[in-house]
């Protein structure tokens, strides 16, 4: 069979693509990728064909920068418009790469960014369709426990409507060029309505009661798991000899969030683990950290497979990514989760839930701050805690078999049918 794959995103959007992609490849299927174009080498990587797709995530309408300056550019008409036209220029070259992408495809796949333009392909070609989600993304009352469950829903449901307002225009367009009727609801809901398969790309057990709220939807939301392609990098054996000369250290990943000041985190980093005793490891993502000159007890490196070296630390302390979240929880360490953005707060949320560690907003964190947490995730209830969740996890290739196992099923039935 042809499996067509297009998600937008940073690198924990495309990872999880690109690892059940492998696995299609691996069972004879063919497939293609579009992904940004900063992301094709990733993908590439994994012995995939890929094509770009859209701006890279850093630029554009869906940049973090973007996205503070939000209300701002409503404020200036000339500006929010200028925005409305690079979104619908972006969306339609985005729809075009789609259809000649899934152009004969058994099925089409979509991550979790602007899931929308790939749907309105598939509606068009007239081929299934499944989503990636890599948390809860549609109403549930489940995402936030410290909320009434209905108050939850509500927001979710107001939230997808305000984003459908703000791609409206460039998703009509769209759908005039395909032929296809005026949407008159968000996409979400159009996805669910068409019975696409919304795999759920993250552990059941993070989110209680969640399965039982979505009975009704029990088949076609499927938990498989977090997806990973578990990548080692060249820095891994150089970091696992400087792990086994001291003691175990604590692991700092930043990810995709931008450090401003990378010498003043280094510095404050530095300060706490000194206080404490304690080594720090810290993998710098896409903040660039080469002026920092590190001490003794700390060393600074690029990208690491999480993977291996998770497991060696005392503690890990992170942007609360999907991914990163659940390479911490995998390996049985306690974890601080230090979040920026919604979809980061939502995983932080559950770390505490799980009492596998703590949480607190990046900007609101400092060398006072950074040692109280450590202590607190440092203690023997977090270190315990955090193995038992560990021996729950699903591991990586069992969430990447089933997950391409279900894409094959539904691709068969949808065509016997």
């Amino acid at each position: 069979m042809k499996f067509a794959l297009a998600s937008h995103g940073t690198r924990g959007d495309i990872e999880p693509c690109t690892a059940v992609g492998r696995e299609l490849v691996a069972r004879g299927h063919e497939v293609c990728l579009a992904v940004p174009p900063n992301l094709v080498s990733l993908v590439e990587s994994g012995g995939l064909t890929a094509v770009a797709y859209g701006r890279d995530q850093q630029e554009g309408f869906w940049a973090e920068d973007f996205a503070r300056q939000f209300w701002k550019i409503r404020e200036k008409i000339d500006l929010w418009r200028e925005a409305q036209d690079l979104l619908a220029q972006s969306w339609a070259e985005m729809s075009k790469t789609v259809v000649a992408l899934a152009d004969g495809a058994d099925l089409l796949l979509s991550g979790p960014g602007f899931p929308a333009i790939p749907a309105n392909v598939a509606e068009y070609l007239q081929i299934p369709f499944a989503t990636l989600q890599y948390f809860p993304m549609l109403p549930n009352g489940a995402l936030h426990p410290a909320l009434p469950a209905a108050v939850v829903r509500s927001v979710m449901k107001t939230l997808d409507r305000l984003q459908w307002r703000v791609t409206k225009k460039a998703e009509d367009a769209q759908r005039r060029e395909l032929g296809l009727p005026r949407a008159t609801s968000p996409a979400p809901r159009r996805i669910t309505a068409s019975g696409a398969l919304e795999i759920q790309a993250y552990e059941q057990l993070c989110f209680p009661g969640l399965a039982s709220e979505w009975k009704e939807w029990e088949l076609q939301r499927p938990f498989v798991g977090t997806l990973t392609m578990e990548l080692m990098t060249d820095a891994d054996e150089q970091v696992a000899s400087w792990i086994a000369a001291g003691t175990p250290p604590i692991c700092f990943g930043f990810g995709s969030t931008a450090v401003k000041s990378p010498a003043d985190t280094v510095a404050m980093i530095s300060a706490a683990c000194g206080e404490l005793g304690e080594r720090a490891l810290i993998c710098s993502g896409w903040s660039d950290f080469s002026d920092v000159t590190p001490t003794d007890h700390v060393k600074v490196v690029g990208p690491v497979n999480y993977a291996t070296i998770f497991p060696s630390c005392r503690a890990v302390v992170h942007h609360s990514g999907a991914g990163t979240t659940a390479a911490g929880l995998r390996a049985g360490v306690p974890t601080l989760s230090l979040w920026s953005t919604g979809d980061q707060r939502i995983w932080a949320t559950q770390v505490k839930r799980l009492k596998v560690g703590t949480a607190r907003p990046f900007t609101a964190t400092d060398r006072d701050t950074l040692i109280e947490d450590l202590r607190l995730i440092l203690s023997p209830e977090y270190v315990a805690r955090a193995r038992d969740i560990a021996t729950q996890m699903t591991k990586p290739a069992e969430s990447i078999a089933k997950t391409a196992e279900l894409l094959e099923t539904f691709a068969l039935q949808r065509r016997s049918a």
